[in-house]
Order: structure tokens, then C-alpha cells, then sequence
């Protein structure tokens, strides 16, 4: 099989672009020569990986592809970085993190990098806690700050631990304890997240010896706090969510604290990107 980096390169930057045209005027070439790279690419596998009938959408065989795209090409950039003479560090790194983190501590943390590594360029890509870690080994995002990963990735670092709240209404009568036991929560019913804080709300419930149950799921934490708004039930978030509450939602902690970490790593798979390290040893 003769697969080539720019054969990769053209199929990662499609999708990520979701144009062609798009993707050609990141790359710096021609619309025809993104799109004889891909058609390279699908003679070398033996079959189509995108559609491009009104779209671009990537095919079973695009989809397997694509994940080892992305991997060999944030080797090679590993490898580029690795061997430059200058030793200067310099460049993209992009970064996962779920939306907690996003808006509760990487307000922190980009100041800070962007004062050690001002040649750096730090893009932030959102997702859920089981997206990080195939992220990572995929090639999507070269570090993440992962949700308790267990174990604790070699070369990881412990960037931040906070504890899961419940959030109510301002008028809930269980806005005025100081603290709230987790089986109060079950009688207006639980609305519970699925982007990551079912499986620790889950556990807190067994670790408890109570039973789990939920009145309603949702994925997106904005959906998650107009439904308690409206008086649809309550919620557990991590306490670093509580920039994003309305005016008229509280926050309380549970009698029972449940503690978070986060964990700046790079892949456990292949060496890391040496901007990821950068990252790591900037803290």
C-alpha cells in the first residue's frame, strides 16, 4: 500500500472543514489537488471514504481511515518537533476538555501558558469525559485534561480537584441547607447528564446504597439547567460548572463530598507531541 501524508493530510482536513474548498484554502493548494489526494487515497485502501453527494460525509471505511489519519499525522508532527535544531517550542496544540473545564479552569490556565509559551497556540476542542481519552489515542487533540482517569496516565499531571454540587432553584426549599444529602435529590427527581456526570452520579448513588433512578437525560449542560429552571427536576454537576448556572438556579454541596481530579496527559499510546509536554511542564 502506498498511503501518503498528503493523502492523510487532504482527508483529515475535508472532514475537519467539511469542504473540500475549505479545506484547500487551509492547505494551500488547489480544490482539484484535495480532491485527486482523497481519490489517491481511496484507490491505495480499496474503497470510498467520503460521500460527496450534497456533503461531505465519511463512509464505514472513511471512519476507520480517519482515526488512523489522525494518529500517523500527530506522529509525524511529534517527530518534527522532536528533532528541530533550534530547540525553540512553537506552534498549534490542541487541547481536549469537557465543558466544565472549558469555562471553570482554562480561563486560568490559558493566561498562564500563553505567558510561558507565548509561541504557542493552544485550541481548545469540547467533548464529553469518554471522548478525551479516544481522542487522544486517535491524534484528534494531542493533550486533554482528562475525569478521573484511572489509572493515572504515565506523565500525567493533576491540574485541578473539584466536587460534584447539586443545583436547584433559588426558591427550592433545599436551597437553604448548607448542605444537601444525595437522597433529598430523588424526590423532585434526578435530570442527570450524559456527557460525561451520569457514571459518577451513578456510583455515588451505590457507594450510598441507594437506588439510581433519574426523571429525565439530556446531553447538553445548558439544556440540563433550563429544564431544572422550569422546575423539571434537579441536577448534580462538578462545582466548576458554576459559572454557567442562571441567576435563578443555587448551587449546594452534598453532605457526602464527591471529589473530581483533573489530569493534564497527552496519548498512552505513542510518544507524546512535544507541545503537549509543554503544556504539562508549564504548570
Amino acid at each position: 500500500m502506498g498511503v501518503t501524508l498528503p493523502q492523510l493530510r487532504a482527508l483529515v482536513t475535508v472532514v475537519d472543514r467539511a469542504s473540500f474548498t475549505d479545506a484547500a484554502a487551509q492547505l494551500g493548494i488547489s480544490q482539484s489537488a484535495v480532491s485527486h489526494a482523497v481519490s489517491g487515497l481511496e484507490r491505495e485502501v480499496g474503497g470510498r471514504v467520503l460521500q460527496r453527494d450534497g456533503g461531505v460525509t465519511l463512509t464505514v471505511l472513511g471512519r476507520r481511515v480517519l482515526d488512523h489519519a489522525r494518529a500517523a499525522l500527530a506522529s509525524v508532527a511529534a517527530l518534527e518537533s522532536a528533532v528541530k535544531q533550534d530547540g525553540t517550542l512553537a506552534g498549534v496544540v490542541r487541547l481536549g476538555a469537557v465543558a466544565t473545564v472549558c469555562q471553570g479552569l482554562l480561563p486560568e490556565l490559558l493566561p498562564l501558558w500563553a505567558a510561558k509559551l507565548p509561541n504557542v497556540d493552544v485550541q481548545i476542542y469540547e467533548g464529553d469525559d469518554d471522548e478525551m481519552p479516544e481522542w487522544l489515542e486517535a491524534g484528534v487533540v494531542e493533550a486533554a485534561i482528562l475525569v478521573e482517569p484511572s489509572p493515572q496516565p504515565a506523565g500525567g499531571k493533576l491540574v485541578a480537584t473539584d466536587e460534584f454540587a447539586a443545583v436547584v432553584r433559588c426558591d427550592h426549599p433545599l436551597a437553604e441547607l448548607e448542605g444537601i444529602p444525595l437522597a433529598e435529590l430523588a424526590v423532585d427527581g434526578l435530570i442527570v447528564s450524559t456527557g460525561g456526570c451520569e457514571g459518577h452520579v451513578k456510583r455515588m448513588h451505590e457507594d450510598e446504597g441507594l437506588e439510581y433512578a433519574f426523571s429525565h437525560r439530556v446531553r447538553e449542560m445548558s439544556t440540563l439547567f433550563r429544564m431544572v429552571e422550569q422546575g423539571m427536576g434537579v441536577a448534580i454537576v462538578p462545582s466548576l460548572g458554576r459559572g454557567m448556572l442562571p441567576g435563578d438556579l443555587v448551587m449546594k454541596p452534598l453532605v457526602k463530598p464527591r471529589p473530581r481530579r483533573l489530569v493534564l496527559s497527552g496519548p498512552a499510546s505513542r510518544p507524546w507531541h512535544p507541545l503537549a509536554q509543554a503544556l504539562v511542564d508549564a504548570l
